[in-house]
């Protein structure tokens, strides 16, 4: 059978019941850090860009982006939302696979929600399984894709999308399969933007959560796809990965299916940066506060990397040390460790245009060193390390062995509640963020979803 039919029977079979309690709750604030990291975005000058181009594309609609309230056409809302989610680059990450996967679903499911019969288990459910998809898709052939210049994201979570809009949509096992074959023509996703900053990647989850709406209404009408869309001659790995030394293992798509949960190896972000990096801020965050570190002492910054993550975020090195724009900065492990020891943290409003330009933290950023370390671990697990020598001799040196909001070192369900705040609060009033946290917590006991998309809207 192929895996895009197996996957069609497995969500077919599958209910609210059948999820762990554990995973449940995962994605219950996996949706609300979602909505806060679009109402974020809706701030940016990206946000901006996307929010006017949306209401430019599309007539009145059923469908709300969060925030504005603006209502458009249900596919156009959910890559407007999906797009937002990803603008502050500070959305959930699958470890092994890099599929930031939350966002196109969660963007998807609610702009959904707008037009179907849903309940909040249903959004749940749907949720779920789309992210489960968009993982397992994901571990097909880990770190073949970051390195031949494509976005997980814009490849592996258009399946997780469809499906999760497939089941939505009630379509039976037979036209999920048609959906994913379609959408297998849609997964794209170029990561070019890295190289001088530009903000195209952003827009990955929004096309994502767009395409896989679209590739279920095609399936739901009669419209067919490749059975084989992910494993084929010509199907979504052997197209962009055409190495035949790289490694394939194509039963990590169905094996275990709902026994074995994948989305349970996804971290949530305490940091706006690519998640490789995040381990190596908390360690020198951590010298910072027990050494009482200046950041004009310092002599230089020694960081060991896995070889995988060189290309991703530590080279070309001259780049790196001098990102052009914000999008370009969150993806540099120099520059991003400069501006954490210069200011002591890296949140919301991190990578202004003030800081890109100080020359005290583009100081600090010439003199990081990056090493490659082969024993350091995969992209299974996000290990950092940070040495920092100062200009009197002395060292520092400081270890994580998982980055923060990992499942091995997870971030607490206040933390991410307190992040969801500070994303919402330009926005959304205090009452009204607080209403939103408690709608999105009890999601299992609401009959609908109006009370959470309207509490997502400014007044």
């Amino acid at each position: 059978m192929f895996h895009a039919r197996a996957l069609a029977d497995w969500v077919s079979a599958t209910g609210f019941d059948d999820i762990p309690d554990d995973v449940v709750t995962a994605t219950k604030y996996r949706v609300l850090d979602v909505i806060g990291l679009s109402l974020a975005g809706l701030g940016t000058d990206f946000g901006r860009s996307v929010l006017a181009a949306a209401q430019a594309m599309s007539p009145p609609g059923p469908a709300r982006v969060w925030g504005d309230g603006a209502r458009l056409a249900v596919t156009t809302a959910a890559f407007a939302n999906g797009s937002l989610s990803q603008a502050m680059e500070f959305d959930d990450t699958h470890n092994e696979s890099i599929v930031h996967m939350s966002g196109p679903s969660v963007a998807a499911a609610l702009a959904l929600a707008e037009v179907v019969p849903a309940n909040g288990r249903d959004v749940i459910a749907a949720v779920t399984i789309g992210n489960e998809i968009s993982c397992r898709v994901g571990c097909i052939t880990p770190g073949q894709f970051h390195k031949r210049g494509f976005h997980p994201t814009g490849l592996f979570a258009p399946f997780g999308t469809t499906y999760l809009a497939g089941r939505m949509l009630g379509l039976d096992a037979p036209q999920l399969a048609n959906a994913a074959g379609i959408v297998g023509s849609f997964a794209a996703g170029l990561l070019e933007c890295w190289v001088d900053g530009t903000q195209s990647k952003y827009l990955h989850p929004g096309w994502a959560a767009q395409s896989g709406i679209a590739a279920a209404y095609l399936g739901r009408a009669g419209t067919t796809g490749p059975g084989a869309v992910i494993e084929g001659r010509f199907g979504l790995i052997e197209s962009h990965v055409q190495d035949k030394d790289a490694r394939r293992d194509y039963a990590r798509v169905a094996d275990g299916l709902g026994s074995r949960w994948e989305t349970r190896k996804a971290s949530f972000k305490p940091y706006p940066a690519a998640h490789v990096i995040h381990p190596y801020i908390d360690a020198i965050l951590s010298l910072r506060e027990r050494h009482g570190l200046a950041p004009d002492a310092v002599q230089e910054i020694v960081v060991p990397v896995a070889s995988y993550i060189l290309p991703i975020v530590c080279e070309p090195v001259a780049e790196k040390r001098r990102p052009n724009t914000d999008s370009h900065g969150r993806v540099s492990m120099q520059y991003s460790l400069a501006e954490a020891l210069f200011h002591g943290r890296l949140g919301k409003d991190a990578y202004s245009r003030e800081s890109l330009k100080n020359p005290r933290i583009l100081n600090l950023a010439d003199r990081v060193r990056v090493e490659a370390d082969p024993s350091f671990p995969g992209p299974e697990r996000f290990k950092g390390a940070v040495k920092i020598v100062m200009k009197d001799s002395a060292v520092y040196e400081a270890v994580e062995e998982h980055n923060r909001g990992s499942a091995e070192n997870p971030m607490k369900p206040e933390d991410i509640v307190a992040k969801f705040d500070e994303n919402a609060a330009d926005i959304l009033d205090k009452d009204r963020r607080q209403r939103l946290v408690d709608a999105v917590l009890n999601l299992e006991t609401a009959k609908g979803l109006e009370t959470v998309l309207e509490l997502a809207v400014a007044p």
